[in-house]
């Protein structure tokens, strides 16, 4: 999942946005149930399109712009939108159930972003049995194939970038980094991995297996420690590390909101002066590119991500045709840029700016 540049991908986005037609498609809630919305009847509103909609959780923010640009896609192309979410990073079951809701209410496809790319398989595979399209968002299933197709920012690309970034502004002083990696939790799905490898491979430090975290050697790396996603658990994450090593002078986080979470860990211990870099491109990341707070952030574009999904399985719905990934590669590249107030020479970036203008949240 190894893509061009950052803005090669705006054009590949632009492009795919205004013609749709021709290079997406083929050849042609309470305790334990998930949270959902739509009328849950099982009656597709009496013969409408139900597409279902299954996020790994409804409060990330990144999640909330999801489903926003997946209900408006729904909205101006007459079909039904019925969303779900775990309760919290990392519930499969939750998202299991939501599946079988959608088998039970006649959909005719489902969008995804797995809480676990591995077990929520064998109900992706029941689903596709039953004759739906499953579309995974943002995240790859394990194997990727086992969806019909992957809508996604390249995340490894994505990681890359932040440590092409934080390399070169450190300089020759790269070498004496002690770095901390706020990663997702202990499932090491596809998306936390290939940011996490990506980033370490970006900033120089030699992989052993790209498709696992923490199996590196290198004496700069401090640790990993999970934070859900969340800035509570970005500040415990950061707390656990410094405990560790003192002198962290660079950061990894999974998302924004765990490098704001860490950014209070850092304020409490008098090292606000510490780099950090993270992934998502939401307004309040990009508002703490502004302050200070984060030093560089990967642009993301989930409303992207939801939209064409929409789209995808209303044309699938009509037609029987199944989307296609980009030219070259296994999935359908949604774009990925560069944030910064910082930039260096020979990473492409574009400032804090244009990251407002175009930001998400």
């Amino acid at each position: 999942m190894r893509i061009g540049n950052a803005r090669r991908r705006r054009r590949v986005t632009s492009f795919a946005l205004g013609t749709v037609a021709a290079v997406l498609l083929a050849a042609c809630g309470g305790d334990d149930e998930p949270s959902t919305n739509g009328d849950g009847n099982g009656n597709g509103g009496g013969g409408e399109v139900v597409v279902g909609l299954i996020t790994k959780t409804e409060t990330n923010p990144f999640f909330v712009k999801m489903k926003e640009g997946a209900q408006e896609k729904a909205d101006e192309l007459g079909v039904e939108l019925q969303s779900f979410a775990g309760e919290f990073d990392g519930d499969n079951e939750a998202q299991v159930q939501a599946i079988e809701s959608l088998i039970s209410a006649g959909a005719q496809g489902i969008l995804i972003t797995p809480n676990d790319s591995e077990a929520i398989v064998p109900s992706v595979d029941k689903a596709r049995q039953a004759g739906l399209l499953v579309i995974a968002l943002d995240t790859q299933l394990e194997p990727p194939d086992a969806a019909d197709a992957t809508f996604a920012t390249d995340n490894f690309q994505a990681g890359e970038l932040i440590g092409q970034w934080a390399a070169a502004t450190l300089g020759d002083e790269a070498e004496n980094a002690k770095i901390a990696l706020l990663d997702l939790n202990a499932n090491q799905v596809s998306v936390d991995v290939q940011r996490d490898q990506g980033f370490l491979q970006g900033f120089g430090i030699d992989l052993n297996d790209e498709n696992v975290i923490g199996d590196e050697d290198d004496p700069r790396i401090v640790g990993h420690d999970v934070t859900d996603g969340a800035e509570e658990g970005g500040r415990t994450a950061m707390e656990n590390l410094l405990s560790q090593e003192p002198d962290i002078n660079l950061v990894y986080t999974i998302n924004e909101p765990a490098a704001a979470g860490a950014y209070e860990a850092l304020k409490a211990a008098g090292k606000e002066d510490v780099m950090i870099v993270s992934v998502d491109g939401g307004c309040p990341g990009v508002e703490n590119i502004q302050a200070g707070v984060i030093g560089a952030t990967s642009m993301q574009f989930p409303l992207d991500m939801a939209s064409l999904g929409v789209e995808a399985v209303a044309e699938f719905a009509e037609t029987g045709e199944k989307p296609e990934p980009s030219p070259g590669e296994d999935f359908f590249n949604t774009g990925v840029t560069l944030i910064t107030d910082a930039p260096v020479d020979g990473v492409d970036s574009e400032d804090s700016a244009w990251g407002l203008d175009n930001c998400w949240g």
